[in-house]
């Protein structure tokens, strides 16, 4: 029993033996396709140099409003955007499907109110009509202001509480690094893949490759519905308190 184990082990040995001999390191090398080249921007905020910029504080010419697709009517004033409330949620007039986005947002520092109606936003994935429709990531202070956590800053609204409250306090500038990976669907309109979404809040993972249940919804259960590429809406939310704000806010198409 004992040779016939060794005998067996040295054949083995003699096989792997071969086997390496006979392998050569340019059998497991890649060279193509080649990865386009992309220059990065200076400091993790810049644009690298194949992203749409969709906002820099050179007006809305990016920008619709959501309900009757007419030009954007938030306030700008140098680089920084304002939600002006009296006229609701805007939306990029482009696309998009899956997407690398970034943007910085801002609750003023004179923020009354709590709860929801503190700095109220929320960043829509993907936009799926008038209103509130769509896939929501919130936007909100969430500094010292308690709330139900699957609506508190960095949540994917009423699905998924954030890993962690990275928020700055009010009137101190937050950013929001997104991955969105678009549902698709059958052609029975059936899902074949849900949605998907990575943040990072002010450099801090808070959704790690969450899957989506369907649309954001308020009240009930979310349910998908087919639906093709979308824009990219920011809510201009019914609360009562001072509206925030955003700026460098930029998309790369994935």
């Amino acid at each position: 029993m004992k040779y016939s184990l060794l005998f067996t082990a040295v054949l083995t040995g003699s096989f792997f033996m071969a086997n390496a001999q006979q392998a050569k390191p340019e059998d497991t090398e890649t060279w193509e396709p080649i990865p386009k080249v992309v220059t990065p921007g200076t400091s993790f905020k810049d644009a690298p140099s194949d992203a749409i910029i969709l906002f820099d504080g050179k007006g809305l010419d990016k920008w619709v409003q959501a309900d009757d697709q007419s030009d954007a009517k938030w306030d700008v004033k140098g680089d920084v955007l304002t939600v002006n409330k009296k006229y609701g949620n805007i939306e990029t007039k482009q696309k998009f499907t899956n997407y690398q986005l970034h943007l910085e947002w801002k609750v003023p520092a004179n923020i009354e109110g709590s709860g929801q109606a503190r700095g109220n936003s929320g960043v829509f994935l993907a936009s799926l009509g008038k209103g509130d429709a769509g896939y929501e990531l919130q936007v909100l202070d969430s500094y010292n202001n308690k709330t139900y956590v699957n609506g508190m800053a960095g949540s994917i609204y009423k699905q998924a509480i954030p890993l962690a409250n990275p928020g700055r306090k009010p009137g101190e500038w937050q950013t929001y690094d997104i991955i969105w990976t678009a549902p698709t669907f059958n052609e029975d309109g059936s899902v074949k893949t849900t949605a998907k979404v990575t943040v990072f809040f002010n450099g801090v993972l808070v959704e790690n490759n969450f899957e989506l249940k369907g649309p954001t919804l308020y009240i009930g259960k979310p349910e998908y519905q087919k639906h093709g590429p979308a824009p990219i809406k920011l809510q201009a939310h019914g609360d009562k308190s001072e509206p925030l704000s955003y700026r460098n806010i930029w998309v790369r198409e994935l």
